[in-house]
């Protein structure tokens, strides 16, 4: 997989909607580490997740204590769904293990859907509603922290990968050359994904058996991967390009979103905010 470069991917000043700031802003977060990744931190470590922290260029950079992100693209609720735009938010935090997720989705003109995935505390939580205000989905439980945990383990791996140089993450060996393991352990839950990378160490996917699919019989438990077309340089860091999320479920792939990243920042020291 080729790295393509360009001078930045931001648009002019991305904004954050105010709902998003508030929380945001209740968010423990501890301060931006100082103690920088270094070659002994990749003592050990599998091949291929050595080839991949190098081209993510984390070693003798800051560790990451949180990253906040924002991203444009598409979501359909079901296979045969229609596709809707969509624009999505996100601040995840290393100490404690936090991720708060907002979605928009436009279902119609003038009529739009809001979604808020959260894990904090050991917990998951899903809720979704109509003009802000009006309940259609919501859910708590194991099957969420697990879902959310595993979705913050993914975030880490694609954008953040000075959260990964921590002592609740371990790396293993996988069978194939081009593939590693990691695990994030937080709350007394553990998590596990299989990550495949090129040559030159540029993630083309993860696996994960520890999310669960939404479906309209409820909660299954099923195959979860996130393959990223390309990779680009912004702020001196690579970022995915074309990121897609994909169930594996009986009746095939079915996937239900394509982003593009706006924005990704590490440590940020504030948020923007947009007037409406």
């Amino acid at each position: 997989m080729m790295v393509e470069t360009t001078s930045d991917v931001r648009r002019d000043r991305v904004r954050y909607p105010r709902a998003f700031v508030r929380r945001a802003a209740s968010v423990t977060r501890q301060p931006a580490a100082t103690q920088v990744v270094t070659e002994a931190d990749l003592d050990g470590l599998p091949g291929a997740a050595v080839r991949y922290l190098r081209f993510m260029d984390v070693v003798g950079a800051p560790r990451t204590g949180s990253l906040l992100a924002a991203a444009h693209g598409r979501f359909r609720m079901r296979p045969d769904g229609r596709w809707m735009a969509c624009r999505a938010w996100q601040l995840n935090t290393l100490l404690p293990v936090r991720r708060l997720f907002h979605m928009r989705l436009r279902l119609a003109p003038g009529i739009a859907m809001t979604g808020w995935d959260t894990y904090a505390d050991g917990q998951g939580r899903m809720r979704g509603t109509l003009f802000g205000a009006i309940p259609v989905a919501s859910g708590t439980g194991p099957r969420f922290a697990a879902s959310e945990l595993v979705t913050w383990l993914n975030d880490a791996v694609l954008l953040a990968p000075g959260m990964l140089a921590d002592p609740a993450v371990r790396f293993g060996e996988d069978p194939d050359p081009d593939w590693f393991r990691v695990e994030v352990t937080d709350g007394g839950r553990t998590v596990a994904a299989r990550v495949q990378v090129d040559e030159n160490g540029a993630p083309q996917d993860f696996w994960t058996d520890d999310r669960y699919a939404d479906l309209p019989g409820g909660l299954v438990r099923a195959r979860w991967h996130t393959p990223i077309d390309s990779w680009t340089v912004a702020d001196g860091r690579p970022v995915p390009i074309g990121a897609k999320a994909v169930w594996q479920l009986t009746g095939g792939p079915f996937m239900y979103a394509e982003l593009e990243f706006d924005e990704v920042v590490l440590d940020p020291a504030t948020l923007h905010r947009q007037d409406r």
